[in-house]
């Protein structure tokens, strides 16, 4: 009748996670905060970068941009592996920079909306 078969221990399932959970988490943080800004064309931007894992060892680039002030858009890469996510932000940094954005400017420090600042 219905007697249960002897498992596979090279086809169990935690063989894989305990696989997947030795795998390091980041190997240090990334974060990136820019500004664009002209008052001659009425113009405060911001773009905002991190890489953080995720589960089963996965990694996320997310990125936020918008008017400073502004709720903004967000977009996030999902990947495997920490080097791919690393390199798109390194691309995406290059090509802020090339566009005018830099570190914040003036006294205050406007920051992503929903974030505080001190």
């Amino acid at each position: 009748m219905n007697r249960p078969q002897a498992t596979d221990s090279k086809k169990s399932l935690d063989l894989e996670i305990e696989e997947r959970d030795s795998v390091p988490m980041i190997a240090q943080p990334y974060q990136l905060y820019v500004e664009r800004t002209d008052p001659t064309k009425n113009m405060a931007r911001y773009y905002a970068m991190s890489i953080e894992a995720i589960l089963f060892g996965d990694v996320c680039l997310t990125r936020k941009w918008g008017r400073i002030g502004a709720r903004g858009q967000a977009m996030q890469h999902h990947f495997n592996k920490e080097e791919d996510a690393v390199q798109l932000f390194l691309k995406l940094l290059r090509s802020k920079r090339v566009r005018g954005y830099g570190p914040q400017t003036g006294g205050q420090q406007h920051g992503p909306p929903g974030t505080r600042t001190p």
